[in-house]
């Protein structure tokens, strides 16, 4: 099941190295250029989500995806390329948004990876 955040939870800057990362009113980074892993970290804490090392595998293929072709990676893309590289289990849409509780890898996973809002999004 996938959890919400309350309204405005995410509206204040995230603060990493005591700077100010700001964000959308939904925790989008409105800076691509200012995404590092501490702010993931920063962000993944104020969500209540410790990263995993299988949180990782997929941030880097979030943003690996998005500079490659310069779009988001469809769910259907992730299940593909984490089935191949974890087997069914753990590559499934189940286990995916098992890892990312807030909206899934898709919404979760982008706003960690400090990409934009996928299309579509309210």
């Amino acid at each position: 099941m996938t959890k919400k955040l309350p309204p405005n939870f995410l509206q204040d800057p995230v603060i990493v190295d005591g700077r100010a990362m700001r964000t959308d009113r939904e925790g989008y980074l409105q800076n691509l250029d200012d995404w590092s892993p501490e702010f993931a970290r920063a962000l993944a804490a104020r969500e209540g989500l410790t990263l995993t090392d299988d949180h990782w595998a997929v941030i880097r293929f979030l943003r690996d995806f998005w500079h490659e072709h310069g779009v988001q990676a469809q769910v259907r893309v992730m299940i593909r390329h984490f089935t191949e590289l974890w087997g069914a289990e753990r590559g499934s849409n189940h286990h995916l948004h098992l890892l990312f509780p807030i909206g899934g890898p898709q919404k979760q996973g982008n706003r960690l990876a400090g990409l934009l809002r996928t299309k579509g999004e309210h």
